[in-house]
């Protein structure tokens, strides 16, 4: 199950925040749109602004993130959103437990 791709992603102090963050997004970033955060996830920038980086830097740890199957982005009009893809977090839980 797990990639090698997973630990890469999870091995900068800017990307585990972004997970911390986004497992509950509502308590760290504050939208002005009618985008539900906990179904839709956060757009780069609330995660740019919150985390103090560049937007290319955040975009690609986002990127990053995703292709490691991390995070689930989601397209509405010219923004996209990300949250947490729990299936994955889930089998890596598991994966740690019962093979390290």
């Amino acid at each position: 199950m797990a990639s090698i791709d997973i630990f890469k992603a999870l091995a900068n102090e800017h990307r585990l925040l972004i997970m911390h963050y986004l497992k509950d997004p509502t308590a760290y970033f504050v939208h002005e749109t009618d985008v539900d955060m906990t179904e839709h996830g956060v757009c780069v920038g609330e995660i740019q602004r919150v985390l103090g980086l560049t937007q290319s830097t955040t975009s690609h740890y986002l990127t990053m993130m995703n292709k490691a199957d991390l995070l689930i982005a989601t397209r509405i009009g010219k923004w996209t959103y990300y949250r947490r893809n729990e299936a994955t977090l889930n089998r890596l839980s598991k994966f740690i437990d019962e093979e390290i």
